[in-house]
This record gives structure tokens, sequence and C-alpha cells, in this order.
């Protein structure tokens, strides 16, 4: 199983990677497909379903798909852009995207939130649809967003794409006792195996100036939501408080009297910060999806700013690390909340936090195994209810918690030798089955639990 450290940390945009950035992708890929036809298109039409329709507003999914349709792109997404071509379609109900005529487009009737009719293949689905000059269907493709910004059509999840294995790898590993048992016979670490992993796809040149612009972009997010004030968009009022938590922070800096838990604040207002800004649309790094996007980012700051010793150059090992675990949760069970519920997202993203955190800090490939269990264990059954369907309550403050049980976890693999009574294995199938057991209403779909208990207009 080969899945690649750039397919799980991506850059996007905010709020959300299943339902922002997996739109956008989508309806680039419906544009392909039309330029590729030789068909004479007048019109596009869509639907959103599932999830996709039930929190479809709060995760700005219309207005992905419908940028998507005009040609925008989340690694290439300009805010400013965006905001000027959404006020032109709005008035000329039409979309200009490259290679194609001019193309009716109305988003309030051609765009339907269908809450109605699920489709099969899973939670996060949408149809998209060409028409000719009279109005009528002549291109029709389902596509499902199955989480951290990936799409397939309904042919290729039949067909089973998510779970393809692509050609030979060096290392090739599906399970984490494979992993473990590959590491013992080669003598390599978890790092050093993905790697081999990647240049044997690609080249070693490309792999570390990737790795390297992708925490830049994790570490910039970071940055910007330490600094930044206000109320998020969306209609709760919810209070950005990454900045001030910060700025207390600072003071407090050489107070002999602080708390030792106060390193808890540390990692909680970097995750803050990033998620802070992926609420507010800003541009941040799939880790492994938008909505656990600070969980990761928020462990490697830690460790570089606050644990002796620690070196920007374990950067690489530390996504390496994570990213092989990312790739095990997601082929054997799921990285998407509309899926399983909160659990495959900052629970994942934990889970590879305190791998990777393991890993830097001189674990053994079965310390970081440990790692990963124990953080992943301890987010079993989490629920995904974000209220009002915003990627900010509980969100913002679930990824502070994640990034402190990742350090934990990590801290406690570290103190044993690897032995341990659950494996990793074991606990990516029970989350697997819990997602699949949990209620509808309590995966992404704001039907349940806080979003209905608490007050949100």
């Amino acid at each position: 199983m080969f899945l690649s450290i750039f397919d799980m940390f991506k850059v996007g945009v905010g709020p959300s990677s299943s339902h922002t950035m997996g739109p956008m992708v989508a309806a680039a890929r419906f544009l392909d497909l039309m330029r590729a036809s030789p068909f004479e298109f007048q019109g596009l039409r869509g639907s959103l379903h599932g999830s996709l329709a039930f929190t479809g507003v709060g995760h700005a999914t219309d207005r992905a798909t419908i940028l998507g349709l005009a040609g925008f792109s989340p690694d290439s997404y300009d805010h400013d852009k965006a905001e000027a071509e959404l006020t032109r379609i709005d008035a000329e109900k039409t979309v200009q995207p490259e290679g194609l005529p001019t193309l009716r487009f109305d988003p309030k009737q051609d765009l339907a939130f269908d809450y109605d009719h699920t489709l099969p293949g899973h939670a996060n689905g949408m149809v998209l649809m060409a028409t000719d000059a009279q109005g009528d269907v002549i291109l029709r493709q389902i596509y499902y967003s199955i989480g951290g910004g990936f799409v397939l059509t309904e042919e290729e999840l039949a067909n089973g794409e998510a779970t393809n294995e692509g050609d030979p790898v060096p290392y090739p590993f599906k399970s984490a006792a494979e992993m473990l048992e590959m590491a013992k016979t080669s003598g390599k670490s978890i790092a050093e195996m993905k790697r081999g992993n990647e240049i044997a796809r690609g080249c070693e040149v490309s792999l570390k100036s990737g790795t390297g612009r992708i925490w830049e972009v994790m570490n910039a997010c970071i940055e910007r939501g330490l600094h930044t004030d206000g109320i998020l968009p969306g209609g709760l009022s919810v209070r950005r408080r990454a900045k001030g938590i910060h700025d207390a922070l600072q003071a407090e800096r050489g107070m002999n009297l602080t708390a030792p838990h106060t390193i808890n604040d540390w990692m909680s207002v970097y995750a803050m910060a990033v998620n802070e800004e992926n609420a507010a649309g800003g541009q941040v790094v799939t880790a492994p999806t938008n909505g656990a996007a600070g969980v990761l980012p928020a462990t490697l700051r830690y460790y570089l700013d606050h644990v002796p010793g620690s070196a920007p150059s374990h950067v690489e090992d530390f996504l390496l690390t994570a990213a092989a675990i990312g790739g095990l949760v997601k082929y054997n069970a799921s990285i998407s909340g509309a899926e399983a519920g909160c659990q495959a997202e900052v629970g994942s993203a934990s889970a590879m936090a305190a791998a990777g955190l393991c890993a830097v800090m001189g674990g053994t490939p079965e310390q970081v195994e440990n790692a990963a269990e124990i953080a992943l264990e301890h987010h079993l059954g989490m629920t995904c209810d974000p209220i009002k369907g915003l990627v900010q309550v509980p969100c913002i403050e679930r990824n502070g918690l994640g990034a402190i049980k990742a350090v934990s976890a990590a801290s406690l693999a570290l103190r044993g030798d690897g032995q341990h009574l659950v494996p990793l294995d074991a606990v990516i199938e029970t989350m697997r089955q819990t997602g699949q057991d949990m209620l509808e209403k309590y995966k992404e779909t704001s039907l349940g639990g806080l979003a209905v208990n608490v007050p949100n207009c």
C-alpha cells in the first residue's frame, strides 16, 4: 500500500477538506471531462447530497462548487479573485472556465441541496451535469469526496480506487504489523522506509523541497492565527482566541510562578491558531483533513520550540512518519468525519502527530507504533457534531486537545520498550467498526450532539 506524503498533506483552503476542497476538485475534474467530450455545452447544473447537503452551507460547499466550476482550484486559491468572480457569477448567471464556452449557471437555481436522497457510495456525494442549448442533460457524473480532499467518481469508487496500491515500492506495507516486521528485517526506521517509497515514485529533490514547503505553509498558518483577532464568519459570532492566549503566554514567559501545565496551553494555542485560520477560509494543509489540520502542526511546533535538542532537520522525518501512519488509517478505515465521525479526523491526526513526535525524539519503530495506538485509542467513539455545520465549535478546541493527547501518547510510548497489549491495527479496525455502527446524525450532519443541544442562532 502506498499513499504519498503529498496526498496526505495537501495545501488547500478552509474550512473543510471534504466539504470545501473536495467539491472544488470534483468540479475541476468535471470541467476536464467536458473538455474531453465532443458535445457542445451551454449550461451547468449540480446537486449536493448527504453530509454535503446537511452541512454544506456551514462548510461553504456551495461556494466551493461554484468556484470550481469557474476554474478555481484549492492549491492556487486567490481569495480576492474568488470574491470578484462570485459577484460576477451572481450578476451575470454564467461561468467562464478556460477551454470551454461561456456556460449558463445560476447558483440559486442550478445548484441544489438535496436533503432527501443520499448517494450510495459515500456520505459526501455530489452530481454534476452539463446541458445543451435546450437545457437537456448531455453529460452527468457522480463524485464522492471521501475525506482529506480525495475525490473519486462513482466508477472509481466501485472499482476499488480508494484502496488501489499502484506500482510496486521497495517497502510495501498495508498494516502496522507488516510495517514493524519490515522495519525489523530491513533495519530501517519508518521514516527511512517511507522515504524510500517516495523516492521510488519521484525524486529525492522534490521530496526535500516538498516537505519543506508543507512545513512552511503549516507554520505560516500558525503565525497568522497567533497574530489575528476578531470574529469568525458564519453567524455563530465565535471570537478568535489564539492571539489573546498567545499574548498572555508570551507575557508570562520567564515568570517563576508559571505552572508546569501551562505547556498544554502552548500546544493548544498553536492548534487553535491553525483552526481559526481554517474556519476563516484561510490557507491550510490537510493533516490529514482541514477539520483536524491543527493537531500535527501544533505538535511539530511544540517539538521545535519547546523540546531541548530539537532540530529543523528532523521535520522531514516527522512528516514522513506521520504520513505512514495516516496512510494505514486511510487504507484500513477512514479519515472522513462524514463516514466515521471525528475519531477519523482528530483521532487520526493525533495518532499521526504522536508517531511523528515519538520518531524524532528517538523512538524505535515499536515505540512509534505504540504512540500512534495510544493516541488513536483514546479518540475512539468521538462524534462529528459541528454547531450550525461550521468547523468552529467544537472543532477548534478539539484540535488543541488532540495535540495534547499526541504529546502525552508519544511520551508514554517513549517511557516503555514498545511492547504493549493492544496493537495499532486492532485500534484502526475498532475505529472502522465504530464508525460503521455510529448513527448518521453524529457523522458531520449537524443533526445530533452539540449541534442540536446548543442554540446556534
